[in-house]
């Protein structure tokens, strides 16, 4: 595996590898990686000849009062894992190859990102988009792959990708999980013992919901109000949301039709760490009494 730290070296290499006629599949990570960061950098290796993964902790996604200094890092370990699962090069760039003197350029991308995170990180979802714009220009990708837990994140990536004109293959990788059910995260490791015991009351709310899907129930706030009395088991979580959304577009209609995909949302805080997940899950058709009717 190759380390990559300059913007002008990496599009060198992607250049090269493209009139090779390899096809590129890139992996942004902000490290401390896991085996949710490891399970793409596979997929990208399925689905590519070359594997770029990108560790950059970038700060222009961090809200003033955020964790960007305190962000875990352990970029030796990093390295190593992304050469044991098949990335062929990290991109590794500093703050200041990123972000220059004089950089004042950002991407808005409105409509998605005005609700749920871009409700308690309102500059957030701008500096996710100008990075990863500068990711996109920086590897020349053919396909760039995410996870699912950061799912309004990856709304915002097609919607870049779409109205951009990037000419990207956007892949979405379900979520890996703890035995649990608690979503790997970086942020995990902020939990002292006590708190991480209950972080898996997350999953348990999301199961509570889709569970009464499964029995009929399309009552968007019935369905948020069964996550919201779930989650308060835990009598140390706040809960920044619980929310059903139409999975496409995070429109919250009163009833769900039969049919609809639907991504149940979480963010809540578990002490002084705030944790995020979804699932995505579709609403039965009902069964009439022709269904029952043998031939």
């Amino acid at each position: 595996m190759e380390i990559v730290k300059s913007i002008s070296d990496m599009q060198k290499i992607a250049k090269d590898n493209k009139l090779k006629g390899l096809k590129t599949a890139l992996v942004p990570t902000m490290g401390y990686l896991h085996d949710g960061h490891l399970s793409l950098i596979r997929k990208g290796k399925e689905l590519a000849d070359i594997v770029i993964t990108t560790l950059f902790v970038n700060p222009t996604q961090f809200g003033p009062n955020e964790d960007f200094d305190k962000y875990p890092r352990d970029y030796e370990r990093d390295f190593k894992l992304c050469s044991e699962n098949g990335s062929d090069y990290l991109f590794f760039p500093e703050v200041n190859e990123m972000y220059p003197i004089g950089f004042n350029s950002s991407i808005i991308i409105k409509g998605i990102t005005e609700k749920f995170e871009g409700q308690f990180r309102p500059t957030h979802f701008s500096g996710v988009a100008t990075v990863v714009a500068k990711l996109f220009n920086s590897c020349s990708p053919d396909i760039a792959v995410f996870g699912q837990k950061d799912y309004q994140q990856t709304l915002l990536i097609k919607k870049l990708v779409k109205d951009l004109n990037f000419g990207i293959d956007i892949v979405v990788a379900p979520t890996v999980r703890e035995k649990d059910g608690l979503a790997m995260s970086s942020r995990n490791t902020y939990l002292p013992p006590e708190l991480r015991a209950k972080a898996g009351v997350i999953f348990y709310a999301m199961e509570q919901a889709k569970s009464a899907i499964a029995k009929g129930e399309t009552d968007r706030k019935r369905l948020n109000s069964i996550m919201m009395v779930a989650l308060k088991t835990v009598a140390e979580i706040r809960i920044d949301y619980a929310a059903a959304a139409i999975a496409s577009n995070l429109e919250e209609p009163d009833i769900f039709l039969p049919g609809d995909e639907v991504v149940l949302l979480f963010a809540v805080q578990l002490g002084k760490t705030r944790l995020i997940d979804n699932s995505v899950v579709k609403i039965p058709y009902k069964l009439n009494e022709e269904n029952f009717i043998k031939s």
